[in-house]
This record gives structure tokens, C-alpha cells and sequence, in this order.
């Protein structure tokens, strides 16, 4: 007897979904015949009657919906392993906003070579609360908020301390250190802030001590460029300060703000084959 082929288990899926054979035929860019004949063929194969043609719409007979639940599910993993396939063939993709672990960046990017060579890392940016996650730009990112998407798990790696960027003519810029107060002390700056994906906020000062002006921009591009003119001071994680240097933009450590957590982010369900991997890479690099 001949074997039971995908296009059969296609066709009962297509049926059982648009109830008639018309409908069927369409989605599956076939003529009603052809599917017809299909449907037949898968009949006289497995040797029961599958598909009820007695009323207008077609019914599947208690072995047709035994055999649909088995045939989704070989369909479904069909479609996973190709997925799975495809995204062998193409580099797995790190999303980051402002930065992506500081001075651990480099260590981490030379060990995945070294220990991967035949799978390729793309670094990419993308401005948005989860770096690409939510729209399949990125298959893993690093944040340093968590992002409201329940499609995306986050853990923490580990704090860092927080840094004023200020203009390189500031009376401060020259400081060791400072404190959040005296960032918002005599003349003053308006405080720049990146709504999605910053950790800034004047909720770290505390409420009489708070900027009373903030500005906000949408990249740590603008953040940068808008700091070295003079035109704001910004408030960041040290990982932007390593990542970004910029002329015309002095970074002094913050010695009373609190520390900001880095995170690790991926799909609940992995975009790239080898999203675990690169996850264990990164805490080997971090725990290191």
C-alpha cells in the first residue's frame, strides 16, 4: 500500500478548517477535483471513511478527527524543523539600545568566534523597548529594562553603577564623582531622557531635588549629540559610558544613584536554533 504523503494530511487540515470543499481547494491553491481526488486517495490509504459528505458542509467522521489531531501535530513539527533549518544558515542576531555588556562586549563576541566559528553573531541596534525581540529583528538582546511583552523572557547578569553625562564644559565634568543633587544644582540643565528604552528618570532624586525641566530624544545618538552642545545633561549606565565615547561628552560616576540591572532577554520561544548557546556564553563571559 502506498504511503500516507504530506499533501494528504494538507488537504484534511484545509478541509476540517474551511468546512467546505470549495473553500479547501482555494486556500490550498488547488481545484475542487484535484482535492477531491486527494481526499479519496487519503481515504483509500489509511482504509476508513474520513470526511462526512452528507451535509453542505463537510464533517469529519470520528477517525478523520483522530487522524487531523496526528497529522497537525506532524505538520507542526514539519514546519518547526524547517524553521529551525533556515535559521542554521543565517547568523543569530544580539540586539542591543545603548550598549550591550560594556567592557565585557568584546571579551564576549572573541569567545563565541573561538568557540563557534561556523555560527555567525550579527550585533544589531534597534531602538525599542526590547531591541528588536517583538518584531523578529533580534534573536537574544541585552537590556537594561524589562520589557512589558509576555512573548519575552528576561533574567538578570548583574548592576552597574550609573554615570552623569555631562557637556565636557561643565563645572562638573571634571569631578571623580558626584552626586545626584548637585546634578541638578545652580544653573541648570534639563535632565535627557529616551522614554522606551533609557533608565533614566527624575525619579532617582529625590521629589525636591528632581530636574525641573527633561527633554526627551529617541536614540542615545540624540542623547550624546544633545549633551556635547550644551543643550542637556543625561543620566545613564556605566555600560553606555564604555560603549559610547563621544567628543564634547564628559562621563563622571554617580556615587549616590542606584545601580542599574543589565538583562539578558529572549523569546519564550527561540527564534534561532542556537539562542542556548549563545544565553550559556554570555554567563560564562559575565560569571567570569
Amino acid at each position: 500500500m502506498d504511503e500516507v504523503e504530506l499533501r494528504h494530511l494538507r488537504a484534511l487540515d484545509a478541509v476540517a478548517d474551511a468546512g467546505t470543499i470549495t473553500a479547501a481547494a482555494a486556500r490550498l491553491h488547488m481545484t475542487q477535483p484535484a482535492l477531491s481526488r486527494t481526499l479519496a486517495k487519503l481515504e483509500a490509504r489509511v482504509g476508513v471513511r474520513l470526511v462526512d459528505r452528507t451535509s453542505r458542509r463537510l464533517v469529519l467522521t470520528p477517525a478523520g478527527t483522530t487522524l487531523l489531531g496526528h497529522g497537525r501535530a506532524i505538520l507542526s513539527h514539519l514546519d518547526a524543523a524547517l524553521a529551525d533549518t533556515r535559521a542554521v544558515s543565517r547568523p543569530l542576531r544580539l540586539g542591543y539600545t545603548c550598549a550591550v555588556l560594556g567592557q565585557q562586549t568584546v571579551p564576549l563576541l572573541r569567545s563565541w568566534r573561538r568557540a563557534h566559528p561556523h555560527a555567525p553573531l550579527d550585533v544589531v541596534r534597534r531602538d525599542n523597548s526590547t531591541a528588536g525581540l517583538a518584531t523578529g529583528d533580534t534573536d537574544v538582546a541585552v537590556l537594561r529594562t524589562v520589557p512589558a511583552d509576555p512573548r519575552i523572557r528576561t533574567e538578570a547578569l548583574y548592576t552597574e553603577g550609573r554615570v552623569a553625562a555631562l557637556p565636557d564644559d561643565h563645572p562638573l565634568a571634571g569631578r571623580d564623582q558626584v552626586l545626584l543633587a548637585e546634578l541638578t544644582a545652580g544653573p541648570e540643565l534639563p535632565l535627557a531622557l529616551w522614554p522606551d528604552t533609557g533608565t533614566a528618570s527624575p525619579d532617582l532624586w529625590p521629589p525636591k531635588q528632581r530636574p525641573a525641566r527633561t527633554i526627551e530624544v529617541t536614540n542615545v545618538d540624540e542623547w550624546l549629540n544633545l549633551i556635547a552642545i550644551g543643550g542637556a545633561f543625561g543620566l545613564g549606565a556605566a555600560g553606555t559610558a564604555e560603549s559610547h565615547g563621544h567628543p564634547g561628552v564628559c562621563f563622571v560616576p554617580v556615587s549616590d544613584a542606584p545601580a542599574a540591572t543589565v538583562y539578558l532577554a529572549r523569546p519564550a520561544h527561540p527564534t534561532h536554533p542556537r539562542t542556548e548557546d549563545f544565553v550559556a556564553a554570555v554567563k560564562d563571559v559575565v560569571s567570569g
